[in-house]
């Protein structure tokens, strides 16, 4: 595809850079296990120059002394800019991250409404005025953080560059992305889209490498004033530790186990339509997947039967034929995903259908759901980032509310009822940043996600995330010394 062809750069100070020591990373097909194209791998030295880009950008007032409608027109403009590179940018993140291209597309198109979204916002960033009394003047004002870090997850490498560089930007941050190792050609695509839409240089930077290299030193580097990261709960953890010592003001999604109770009066089409998004779409690797049912007695088989039927029906392939199975991103997730499953029929957990990987080239996962599963497995309460449904049991509401929060995580939950009072009682109960009813994924960019317990904090999307890029300044003037005769 002459969309990948060719030799991938950083970009930096409004530049495309080659990696300070000249080295490279070869990226492969997932759908074929074959080397795709190559990558500059960025160093140390080139988080310096990138952090150093952003940092003359933030001291010289590039973003904050305009007037607002001015970061309005250049984040918009981004997206505006990726629209017209719409069709290449899915051909590219399909062929770098095995996604099907209709999903491709749904990912771009998602990139593209961040940047609208919060570019429409610049310009509504607004303080409040304090009443203190005769003789003051109180007020506040939204200052941004100034140089803000962004680690990029491998699952969705356009949008999530876009979900936190477009309300670091409206805010009128500096931003530094350190691009996913695995697939980072998606983000390369919205570089090329930033740079075309003519942001002051070193407002926007990127750099390509390894998270125990380019992502260590990003997080650890002095000249950065706030981290964004989504990912896993072990790194998420050690990002933590090393912006300790500085207070370096945080936004953490770190994945979830998400569950969705169903009831016997749930609308079960409704439902097995919800699983193909829920945990089959992008081959599971979803942070918010929908990942165990928890099922009442009256439907418990029904539900095993037809979404078990839904997903052997799945027409399994490359993300650039789109195909509605689609392999996982690398060899090492698929031995992990596998690795989970085959130690949950060991324990006494059998698949309904699938269990195994595939036998073809490339790095497939069948579809899988897992039935008779024990709520205190390791498959039951770990995350397990692939096409893997697991089903249980709960014979009330209240124990079906225990079983799903008897995990450590709390990113998203759902619920399938008819009754609006059952499902209103039980989205009280269970315990994640974001439930859905008779939905899964209902919602947009408008609405508020992140996560509670060990998912994480600070909310992404919605207006509330515009909060996370910025501090309160409180000014408070005396105006007088005494008082009018």
């Amino acid at each position: 595809m002459s969309e990948i062809d060719g030799y991938w750069r950083g970009f930096v100070r409004g530049r495309w850079v080659d990696a300070a020591d000249g080295r490279r990373r070869t990226l492969f097909d997932p759908a074929t296990a074959e080397p795709l194209t190559e990558v500059a791998l960025a160093s140390e030295r080139d988080v310096d120059d990138a952090v150093a880009a952003a940092r003359e950008c933030v001291d010289a007032r590039s973003l904050v002394s305009v007037r607002p409608v001015e970061r309005l027109r250049w984040v918009m403009g981004i997206g505006r800019e990726l629209a017209a590179r719409r069709d290449r940018a899915a051909h590219v993140l399909s062929r770098d991250s095995g996604k099907a291209l209709s999903e491709a597309y749904t990912e771009v198109d998602g990139t593209i409404r961040y940047f609208e979204y919060y570019g429409s916002l610049a310009d509504k960033l607004e303080g409040t005025s304090i009443p203190l009394g005769d003789g003051y003047v109180d007020y506040t004002v939204p200052v941004p953080h100034g140089v803000s870090a962004h680690i990029i997850p491998w699952n969705y490498p356009a949008e999530m560059v876009g979900r936190g560089v477009a309300p670091a930007l409206a805010a009128g941050n500096a931003v530094v992305v350190k691009a996913p190792e695995l697939d980072p050609l998606g983000a390369l695509v919205v570089a090329e889209a930033v740079e075309a839409a003519g942001l002051p240089p070193g407002a926007f930077n990127l750099v390509t490498g390894d998270g125990p290299r380019a992502g260590a030193a990003l997080v650890n580097h002095p000249g950065v004033d706030h981290v964004v990261f989504t990912g896993s709960v072990a790194t998420g953890r050690s990002i933590l530790h090393a912006v300790a010592d500085r207070a370096v003001p945080t936004v953490m999604e770190l994945g979830g186990k998400s569950a969705a109770v169903v009831f016997d009066d749930a609308d079960i089409d409704a439902l097995v339509d919800s699983t193909r998004w829920g945990i089959f779409m992008n081959a599971g690797q979803v942070c918010s997947a929908m990942s165990r049912l928890i099922v009442t007695p009256g439907v418990h088989d029904e539900v095993v039967e037809r979404v078990a039927a839904a997903g052997a029906r799945l027409r399994v392939g490359a993300g650039i034929d789109d195909a509605e199975l689609t392999p996982v991103v690398s060899a090492g997730q698929l031995e992990r995903v596998r690795g989970l499953t085959e130690r949950a029929v060991a324990a006494g957990a059998s698949a309904a259908t699938g269990g195994a990987a595939l036998d073809r080239p490339g790095w497939f996962m069948a579809p899988t759901v897992l039935v008779d599963v024990d709520p205190q497995s390791e498959v039951a309460r770990e995350e397990v980032f692939g096409p893997v449904l697991s089903v249980l049991r709960a014979s009330s509401p209240e124990e079906a509310v225990a079983v799903a929060n008897a995990t450590d995580y709390g990113l998203v939950a759902g619920v399938f009822t008819r009754d609006l009072d059952r499902a209103l009682w039980t989205a009280d109960r269970l315990e994640a940043g974001q439930v859905f009813v008779n939905e899964w994924y209902a919602g947009g960019v408008e609405t508020p996600f992140g996560g509670v317990k060990r998912s994480g904090f600070g909310r992404e999307k919605g207006q509330e995330a515009l909060r996370n890029y910025v501090a309160t300044k409180n000014i408070a003037i005396r105006v007088g010394s005494h008082h009018l005769q």
